[in-house]
């Protein structure tokens, strides 16, 4: 019995890793089509490789979404961590109920009322004190910061929750002031986290299309909104191979956390092999 239901989950599992793989690689493949229609195969062939390199609005809207999503990551990571030690480390206080709850809010917000409740905000605020002038970079970061600190911030403290506080407890016993403890204690441990947390951000900053399409306007189109309309004109084999690239890239910095997150883990039970042997 233990036998079939081990075959079956393994089937169900293959079958899933299958659903989702097995798209992405035929992009691949379609990549290197040296066809115009992308659904017949006519030989392998870099010619969209070099109509990418040679189209300037797909690298202009590439450049503006990496610098969106580079601001974004970095101040949703520094404003997320806040809420999460926030959250875990400073107990109980008034009003704590309330900001869990507006904490994890966009987490559940539909992207579509995200979106044209910053819209709205955005366009009051133009009608108020004349900013911002115009629709773009700013206001486009400004939308992804508010959704991406929320997983930032459950992240974090998550990883808070689970390594205790002992080693901070010490360090406040021999004399060390808290902001020495947050810096040469509580953030080294939590590297991993906070790396995770800004490539999270990162990413979901640079694929988002809902909320960026609300609040861009005219000539500030980012890489999903510039893809989205071509597709609605009609698929071409360039995109199969930006989409190729966006894959590989992706992989490789999965790659890099996961190396990170193991040495790390290594380290924390090496600390942890350490501690008991000294007790």
């Amino acid at each position: 019995m233990y036998h079939k239901r081990s075959r079956f989950l393994t089937i169900m599992l293959c079958l899933g890793l299958a659903f989702f793989y097995i798209p992405l690689l035929l992009l691949v493949i379609y990549s290197f089509n040296h066809s115009k229609l992308v659904p017949v195969w006519g030989g392998w062939s870099l010619r969209w490789y070099k109509v990418l390199f040679e189209s300037p609005d797909v690298w202009n809207a590439v450049a503006l979404s990496l610098r969106i999503a580079f601001v974004n990551a970095t101040f949703a990571t520094m404003l997320g961590t806040l809420a999460a030690l926030a959250m875990v480390r400073f107990g109980r206080f008034k009003g704590r109920t309330l900001f869990g709850g507006m904490l994890v809010a966009p987490l559940v917000m539909p992207e579509v009322i995200t979106g044209l409740s910053l819209l709205v905000f955005f366009i009051s605020l133009q009608e108020v004190i004349g900013w911002p002038a115009e629709r773009g970079f700013t206001t486009i970061t400004i939308a992804h910061i508010t959704f991406s600190m929320a997983f930032v911030a459950v992240t974090v403290q998550a990883r808070l929750t689970g390594m205790g506080q002992d080693l901070e407890e010490a360090a406040a016993d021999l004399g060390a002031k808290p902001f020495k403890v947050l810096t040469a204690i509580t953030i080294p441990r939590l590297a991993p986290a906070l790396v995770s947390s800004w490539l999270l951000a990162f990413t979901l900053s640079l694929d988002d299309l809902v909320i960026a399409s609300f609040v861009t306007g005219p000539g500030a189109n980012t890489l999903p909104i510039l893809i989205f309309s071509r597709i609605r004109l009609g698929l071409r084999p360039d995109i199969n191979a930006l989409a190729t690239i966006i894959i590989l890239v992706v992989a490789l910095c999965v790659a890099i956390v996961a190396l990170i997150m193991y040495r790390q883990h290594k380290r924390d039970l090496l600390d942890q092999q350490l501690a008991e042997r000294a007790e």
